[in-house]
């Protein structure tokens, strides 16, 4: 690879669909080689990186160490490791009386080990660089609460506290770590919501609609582009919801 050829890579995890996939366009016309994290979605990941010219996909379970190791071998030629962002997630919503203590462990797994297994591997190559921005996609419902969704929350929740605490060691080889806190966004997780439980939402939303993941992909542009002097940070992205 010829030094004109190299170009710096940005990662998003879960990065096949919805937030991730606005983010992974965002970046890719930001000038970056996007790296599309996927664990089942890999028609979508495929077809995501069809669209984005230089853009690769890499199918593991990053709440695992060897798939995180999978993750971390497949930057090995692509370029410099500028922007992780730490996306991947899922919802299991249950009462808290009757949950499944395997979905608990399953969404402890996906949203929260996986964001300290990637971040803890990936950001010694920033490390080496003394430069890079990490971008931790967290959730309203970390701040608020909201009911059938304790396990959610909790790792949203600590997804926050993750980031000011990985900002404060980081800070002195120029690394920025910043979460981004979307409210409602229309994707596939609510469009799946009942029509009752998507007006009780909207009642809660001074704006009076949902979110569009593109409109969180332009805060995470922000913080991967522009930022220089924001770190530790939990930026609100939810219509009025909740104000930090």
């Amino acid at each position: 690879m010829s030094t004109e050829e190299i170009k710096l890579v940005a990662v998003v995890t879960g990065g096949a669909t919805g937030i991730g996939a606005a983010c992974c366009r965002i970046l890719a016309q930001a000038g970056y080689r996007v790296g599309i994290h996927y664990n089942s979605s890999s028609v979508a990941a495929e077809a995501l990186s069809a669209e984005l010219p230089g853009s690769f996909t890499v199918g593991a379970d990053v709440s695992t160490d060897a798939g995180v190791d999978v993750l971390a071998e497949a930057l090995k030629d692509k370029g410099p490791l500028a922007v992780l962002v730490n996306n991947a997630g899922l919802a299991l919503d249950a009462p808290l009386f009757s949950a499944k203590i395997e979905d608990f462990d399953k969404t402890v797994a996906t949203n929260m080990r996986s964001v300290w297994l990637v971040t803890k591997k990936l950001s010694r190559l920033m490390i080496r660089r003394k430069e890079g921005r990490i971008i931790n996609i967290s959730s309203v419902v970390g701040s608020t609460g909201n009911p059938t969704q304790t396990a959610y929350g909790m790792t949203k929740a600590a997804i926050d506290n993750f980031t000011k605490t990985a900002a404060m060691e980081l800070a002195g080889y120029n690394i920025l770590v910043n979460s981004v806190s979307p409210g409602f966004i229309q994707t596939k997780m609510t469009s799946e919501l009942s029509p009752e439980v998507q007006a009780g939402i909207l009642s809660r939303i001074p704006l009076g609609r949902m979110g569009l993941p593109e409109e969180v992909a332009k805060v995470v542009r922000f913080l991967a582009v522009d930022a220089s002097y924001v770190t530790g940070t939990i930026i609100h992205v939810n219509g009025g919801m909740f104000g930090g």
